[in-house]
């Protein structure tokens, strides 16, 4: 066995190739197999123990102290992977290359040769217990070249790679809409863009200015796919080149050489997709709920789909809904076509539930760390798309059409895979077992070999214990000594006296067993065990096979996925119509923005949950065609951020192809969604609440055009009363008259509803309320008009401050409404008449209890366990003869 120690004197072997290999991996945690465990040591050691919380020991020493030793078990590995990735560290796994048998061939001292056979960071996993099956897994590089730039963007685990050109100023809202998990930079642009990419939650990675060289990149770009030349995936910017030139070679730095399948590039422009920044996606969580995780978003609201390629698609269109009229048009009808047709809708939905995930079984067979289950998931998948577009044959829809196209034509395939795989087969191609009996002769007869011999086996221990009278006598199997016959103790005098000693030969005495072996069982172990390994030889070579026919039909494969991603999505958002009762959005290329009985999806579900209705409202944004602003009063709580959000998600859906949830919808065209609603301290900044809202607020002001929509909610609050109302006053002023946007505008400033005299397409709107007795009820109802105050004062009521405040707060409020009438006398009011700060509590105000009604009199006397149910009845007739 190998020894790793290292003294005061001299480094060992072992210790010297650990310390060369580490050496290249200074960055990255080392995982350094030995035997059936991944170790690490010194620093190494010291940050794995400390994150995956296990033990940490110590092996050997080195200058005079202890060297610093943890472990993992190779075969529980992915688990600590997971959660070393999720913390923050990059891998390098450093495997043994060669059988240590060889190794002790060249000597007693030999190390074994290990290698870094991939290096796992958080943008290069393609394991299913390591990803997330229904998101994608980013990796992106951003590159400039002069006055250009470009970000590409792909997801190893499917194969999809993607490039567009982008600003700097557009990086953070795209690496918004695609949230990667990690970012190649030029180290010429690491001290700029590491703050932005890291506020998104995207791990940095610095490479050399090599590469991002554009003309190496094209070089390396062409020698992937084979080709001359790149211009038949399409005409290439420098900065495009040099950004996925970056991406594979990382990937081939990543993954030693063993790149992925990467499909050919798709060119991506700014203006096909609605433009949405990084604090609009958060604030209308679209994707993720601002408590952090997938419950709570738009996204967990609305996904009916069954497939995990069909989850992650649903999740692009969301996150980059279309602008292309025609093709929102065409989504929409084919949703309509299922909605309308229910047997297909229901069928199809049924056969995609077996559809397995093709994209990333093929990736993993790609880089050769796919098993038998991944040529298993092909086979199934491609089955059941032959299945599927059968079902499909007939349809005039072209979206439906042109999907059900990119199902067929693997025939070959799966006949090939039919014939050669079981139904069910292991994990991992040295199991064995997954090749199908009648696919190979020679196979077959190997097989049959090694599962006869253990039937000999078990014959020829019935004949030694007639041979021996020794009725427990086995024959047994383990790893060092291969078959051996073992007996008790109490029967070893016999086995190892003539004439039995002549036929068996003693090999091991234990604490209770005697083991033996003979000429016989010697030769037939041989013969066993060389079919076996023959057998799991000829697996291993019909796998290698299978692959490489497999990854020969790669693009069908993948179109096949593509398709079925497709026709998953659009079945979801059919029975998310149908069930949810949401209609189909007109989208045109007009400014209109006209909903009628608008709801929120998310806050809709969660009240449904809890048995209470959501209250429906109305929404126009257009006086014509020309775009309009409201102006939103009302008080807290009584559901204006509500009907903010749900008229930003709406559009949001309507131009992802979804219907959405209202009685009726025409949008016109938005190219732009911005959204500030809420916020909060940015302390790693330095930057307050309302340092924040101003930033969010300036970056709308200066990129909205007239297609934007956006819904702004209490500009302004964060300073003091007159420099908020400025400032809020100023802002509708700009969207109004330059902008010329369609916006939503909530706001306490009840000054500014003057403002609709003054600006044509400015529109007030509040949200009703009703107090009863003292009381607040919020009726959640928006209509047309200008609320008369906040009712501030009743709802720090309702959120439980004590007695006193509130009563105090009303006095105030008095003083100050009074002193604004006055004109001007505020100030004088709250010096000469409110002593403010006091040593002594002010004394309550006393509200005189409202007089107990006649009916509520009598049912305070009475005695309900004394009534008789006659009585009862009796009593409801006469309380409500009293109330009418």
């Amino acid at each position: 066995m190998e020894e790793f120690r290292v003294t005061d004197d001299a480094v060992t072997p072992m210790m010297a190739q650990y310390l060369e290999i580490k050496a290249q991996y200074a960055d990255a945690i080392l995982f350094y197999r030995m035997g059936d465990f991944y170790e690490m040591f010194f620093d190494d050691a010291v940050a794995a123990a400390a994150a995956l919380d296990i033990a940490l020991t110590k092996r050997g020493f080195h200058l005079g102290e202890p060297i610093p030793m943890c472990g993992v078990p190779v075969h529980a590995a992915e688990g600590y992977l997971l959660t070393l990735i999720r913390k923050g560290f990059r891998v390098a796994i450093a495997e043994q290359m060669e059988d240590p048998a060889e190794a002790k061939k060249r000597g007693s001292k030999s190390v074994v040769r290990r290698d870094v056979v991939r290096l796992v960071t958080p943008g290069t996993l393609t394991e299913d217990t390591l990803l997330e099956a229904r998101r994608h897994n980013y990796l992106c590089a951003y590159a400039e070249v002069r006055d250009e730039a470009a970000l590409a963007w792909t997801d190893i685990s499917t194969g999809e790679l993607r490039v567009m050109p982008c600003t700097r100023n557009r990086l953070s809202p795209e690496l918004a809409r695609l949230a990667p998990r990690e970012v190649l930079v030029s180290e010429a642009m690491d001290t700029d863009l590491r703050p932005v990419i890291e506020d998104l939650g995207a791990a940095v990675t610095v490479l050399s200015r090599g590469s991002f060289d554009s003309a190496g990149a094209e070089r390396r770009l062409c020698a992937l796919w084979q080709l001359g030349t790149l211009e038949a995936f399409g005409n290439f910017a420098r900065p495009e080149l040099a950004a996925m030139g970056a991406l594979v070679d990382y990937l081939d730095l990543t993954q030693r050489g063993k790149l992925p399948l990467l499909r050919a590039p798709q060119r991506e422009m700014q203006c096909g997709a609605m433009q949405i920044d990084a604090a609009t996606r958060r604030n209308l969580e679209i994707t993720g709920a601002l408590s952090g995780g997938r419950a709570g978003s738009l996204l967990d609201a609305v996904d009916r789909t069954v497939t995990a390629g069909g989850a992650r698609l649903l999740e692009r269109r969301l996150s980059s809904p279309s602008c292309d009229v025609g093709l929102i048009a065409a989504r929409h009808d084919a949703v309509d076509n299922l909605l309308e047709a229910a047997r297909l809708r229901d069928t199809l939905r049924d056969s995609l539930r077996r559809v397995p995930d093709m994209d990333r079984a093929l990736s993993r067979l790609a880089l050769d760390r796919g098993g038998p289950r991944d040529l298993a998931a092909i086979r199934n998948g491609l089955s059941q798309a032959a299945l599927i577009a059968n079902q499909l044959t007939g349809s005039e829809d072209p979206v439906l059409a042109s999907a059900a196209r990119q199902l067929v034509g693997n025939e070959d395939i799966i006949n090939l895979l039919n014939q050669s795989l079981v139904d069910e087969p292991p994990l991992l191609a040295r199991d064995g077992g997954f090749i199908a009996t009648g696919f190979d002769s020679d196979l077959d007869a190997t097989r049959r070999l090694r599962d006869e011999g253990r039937g000999v086996i078990a014959g020829l221990q019935s004949d030694f214990v007639t041979q021996t009278g020794i009725q427990s006598l086995k024959i047994k199997h383990n790893n060092v000594l291969g078959y051996f016959i073992e007996v008790t103790t109490t029967h070893a005098d016999r086995m190892m006296a003539p004439p039995l000693n002549a036929t068996f030969i003693h090999r091991q005495t234990t604490a209770n067993q005697v083991r033996f072996t003979t000429v016989e069982l010697s030769a037939l172990e041989t013969r066993i065990l060389n079919a076996g390994n023959h057998a799991l030889d000829l697996e291993k070579g019909h796998f290698a096979d299978l692959r490489a026919q497999v990854l020969a039909q790669a693009g069908a494969i993948g179109q096949a996925a593509s398709g079925l991603a497709e026709l998953d999505v659009i079945a979801a958002l059919a029975d998310l119509a149908l069930s949810e009762d949401w209609v189909r959005p007109r989208v045109d290329a007009s400014h209109a923005f006209q909903i009628e009985g608008g709801r929120h999806p998310v806050v809709e579900a969660a009240l449904r949950r809890q048995g209470a209705p959501f209250i429906a409202n109305d929404c126009a944004l257009t006086e014509g065609d020309t775009p309009a602003i409201w102006l939103l009063t009302g008080p807290n709580m009584a559901g204006k951020s509500t009907f903010l959000r749900q008229n930003a998600l709406i559009a949001l859906l309507a131009q992802a192809g979804s219907y959405v949830p209202a009685r009726a919808a025409h949008i016109g065209l938005v190219s732009q969604l911005f959204s500030r609603v809420g916020a909060s301290d940015d302390l790693a900044r330095g930057r307050s609440t309302f340092m924040v809202e101003m930033v969010e607020t300036a970056a709308i002001l200066n990129q909205a055009d007239d297609r934007a929509l956006v819904i702004l909610d209490e500009i302004g609050r964060g300073t003091a009363t007159y420099d908020g109302l400025s400032i809020a006053w100023a802002t509708l002023e700009h969207l109004h008259d330059v902008n010329r946007c369609r916006a939503l505008f909530a706001t306490h400033y009840h000054e500014m509803t003057a403002l609709k005299g003054k600006l044509p397409g400015v529109e007030n709107a509040t949200v009703t309320v009703k107090e009863w007795e003292g009381e607040v009820i919020f009726l959640h109802e928006v209509q047309r008009g200008a609320a008369d105050r906040s009712y501030g004062v009743q709802v720090a009521r309702l959120a439980g401050l004590p007695k006193a405040v509130i009563d105090r707060a009303k006095v105030v409020l008095e003083a100050l409404e009074a002193g604004e009438r006055a004109g001007g006398q505020r100030q004088k009011a709250l010096i000469d008449d409110l002593p403010l700060f006091r040593a002594a509590p002010p004394a309550p105000v006393s509200t005189p209890a409202p007089k107990a009604s006649e009916v509520e009199q009598r049912l305070a006397a009475l005695n309900p366990d004394e009534l008789t149910p006659m009585a009862a009845l009796q009593l409801v007739y006469e309380l409500k003869r009293a109330l009418t």
